[in-house]
């Protein structure tokens, strides 16, 4: 996702061609010590007059801008540190770079922390990282698209992590999932409920795809599909 945000309105102008002719004076100052970026950023061509940002998908582009808090009295050229110090140790935030784009324009490169699971709670769903960190993400207001989690469960957060980042089709497909007692996994699994062991991996589950496509292609249904053996992928139909 990205947006754009103009810090101020600037009257329309002719394209700025003096600086065009200049641009091999500016690249000089720009590579100087410290203090060439210094020497240009007295000049008010290099005033911030736009940000963008990007990467944002749970993040409301208005939370990073009002924690930028820049105006037009900020140059492009002044230190970054400061304004990524502003945005970064948000709970939902990974990472954070900013760069610009001359002559005026701020983009901010955003890496969310996202939601793996949602997990019930008295006030309704939470969602949840794969660090099993709480996420100031409210899904009654932005459509969060992860499994149910019983409860808050690190290891299985931590799983749904790993799927979600080597398997994105798979992690679609799970709609539930539940620690059970002796160190077993219930999960479900494109409608398909799934009993497996704990410590389970994104390989093993990767597993059951052959098998959904051959019960398709026979046009049988399972009623359960068990992981907990192994090298095998047990079948109880219907």
């Amino acid at each position: 996702m990205s947006d754009v945000e103009d810090v101020a309105e600037a009257p329309a102008r002719r394209f700025p061609w003096r600086f065009v002719l200049g641009l091999p004076v500016v690249l000089a100052l720009a590579a100087a010590p410290w203090w060439g970026p210094r020497a240009l950023s007295e000049l008010a061509f290099f005033r911030v007059r736009r940000v963008e940002i990007v990467g944002t998908q749970y993040v409301a582009p208005s939370d990073i801008l009002r924690r930028l808090n820049v105006d037009t009295t900020r140059s492009v050229w002044e230190p970054f540190e400061p304004l990524e110090s502003r945005i970064a140790g948000q709970p939902e935030i990974r990472s954070v770079r900013i760069r610009r784009r001359l002559p005026g324009t701020l983009v901010v490169e955003i890496v969310e922390n996202l939601p793996v699971a949602l997990v019930p709670a008295e006030t309704g769903l939470r969602a949840y990282d794969d660090r099993g960190v709480l996420l100031p993400v409210d899904p009654s207001k932005v459509d969060v698209d992860v499994p149910v989690l019983a409860q808050r469960d690190t290891a299985l957060l931590r799983l749904l992590g790993e799927m979600r980042r080597e398997s994105p089709e798979l992690f679609g497909r799970i709609s539930e999932l539940r620690s059970l007692r002796r160190g077993e996994v219930w999960m479900k699994v494109a409608s398909t409920p799934v009993l497996t062991t704990a410590g389970v991996t994104v390989e093993r589950l990767l597993e059951l795809d052959p098998v959904l496509r051959d019960l398709e292609r026979r046009q049988l249904r399972p009623a359960e599909l068990d992981l907990r053996f192994r090298d095998q992928v047990i079948a109880r139909l219907q």
